[in-house]
C-alpha cells in the first residue's frame, strides 16, 4: 500500500514582512464559533 503524504507538511511560511501566519484550519468542533461565508454573486455580465 502507498503511504498518502501532505501536499505541504511542517509549519506554514512566514508572511511577507516577516511575522508569522498564525492562521488556522476551522475543525468539526469549533465550526459554531464562525458564521458561515457569504453566497458570491456574479455580475451581470460576468462569467462563472
Amino acid at each position: 500500500m502507498e503511504k498518502i503524504e501532505a501536499i505541504k507538511p511542517g509549519p506554514k511560511p512566514n508572511k511577507q514582512d516577516g511575522t508569522p501566519d498564525k492562521r488556522h484550519m476551522v475543525t468539526p468542533d469549533t465550526k459554531p464559533k464562525y458564521p458561515d461565508l457569504k453566497p458570491h454573486k456574479h455580475r451581470p455580465g460576468e462569467s462563472k
